[in-house]
């Protein structure tokens, strides 16, 4: 049973080119084929008495194939002969069936050459496909260090910080949501390989602690590169922290609206608070305020800020770079 089950998955892999099969295994399926296409023959005597070499052609296809081209090119020959030499009826070998000889060879070398090359292409493609899959789990391999290693640094930048700044709460207090919200969105980005993240999980990762009824997001799937998804993360927990302490999520009826659309390779966004409490003066701006004029810079974008009697209006564009 299990010498069968290696002979099953010898001939699975040598069909599939996968691996090179031994050479009494190739010799005994070409054995098998050339016997098989003679008995072809012998049924179609019965009625055709001057079919000699047809049969042969798929034996050839078959051997070559499975076996290689010389493999091939020995059933060819073997095939030509038994169809020269042996005879299921009265006809005897002539110039006409020589010619058919001559001809059966020249078809037998194309098919061959042809079959040969198939199997070169099919085994290049084989071992670009394993190499490029090997590349790709090492890479997968270097980033999932890579985000260790910068989960570690975050994590010691944040002990650092925190030791430095234990006797100035407030100044604290805001880095430290800062430096979560930033951890909050490489692990995001993270989860889909480094390459970065949808707005909508983004917006979501951050809002979500509010409540989903709270708020509405309107747009359709957007990916957003690592760079510029970091960019955006902070904006949106700016935006978020100021709806918790004076916007709409301040108030028991307030509701947030977020849309977003791609005009070429510009992407809008628009940030709207409702039915929070009134906006009274606005006071000199502050570090969330100039992060938030400053952010997109980099993408060739602008925030802007309106403070309007129904809440919050802020509109943000930028240029989506290429991943």
């Amino acid at each position: 049973m299990w010498r069968m089950t290696k002979l099953i998955d010898e001939f699975r892999r040598g069909w599939l080119g996968i691996s090179q099969p031994s050479l009494p295994f190739s010799i005994g399926f070409a054995a098998f084929c050339i016997a098989s296409a003679t008995l072809v023959r012998w049924f179609l005597s019965l009625m055709r008495p001057d079919v000699f070499f047809t049969p042969y052609f798929p034996a050839v296809v078959f051997a070559t194939a499975f076996g290689g081209f010389r493999i091939g090119i020995a059933t060819a020959l073997v095939g030509g002969s038994l169809g020269l030499a042996v005879n299921f009826s009265d006809a005897t070998a002539d110039f006409a069936r020589l010619v058919l000889l001559i001809i059966f060879l020249i078809v037998c070398g194309l098919t061959i050459w042809g079959v040969q090359h198939y199997r070169s292409i099919a085994s290049n493609q084989r071992a670009i496909s394993k190499r490029l899959i090997q590349e790709q789990e090492y890479r997968k391999l270097v980033i999932e260090e890579l985000q260790h290693r910068l989960k570690n640094k975050v994590s010691t930048i944040h002990a650092v910080v925190h030791q430095v700044l234990q006797e100035q709460p407030q100044i604290w207090a805001n880095l430290d949501k800062r430096l979560r919200a930033l951890s909050a969105t490489d692990d995001l980005i993270a989860r889909v390989d480094g390459s970065g993240c949808d707005i909508k999980d983004l917006l979501l990762s951050e809002l979500g602690p509010y409540g989903h009824v709270r708020f509405t997001l309107n747009g359709n799937p957007l990916f957003l590169p690592a760079q510029l998804a970091v960019s955006l993360a902070l904006i949106f927990h700016e935006l978020a922290t100021n709806a918790g302490k004076y916007g709409a999520f301040s108030s028991a009826r307030g509701l947030l609206q977020v849309s977003w659309s791609v005009t070429g390779d510009r992407l809008n966004i628009t940030w709207d608070e409702t039915e929070g409490p009134a906006v009274g003066a606005v006071g000199e701006a502050g570090f969330g305020t100039k992060l938030l004029k400053s952010a997109l810079g980099p993408f060739d974008g602008k925030t802007e800020i309106a403070f309007l009697k129904t809440g919050i209006h802020c509109t943000m564009q930028c240029r989506i770079p290429k991943a």
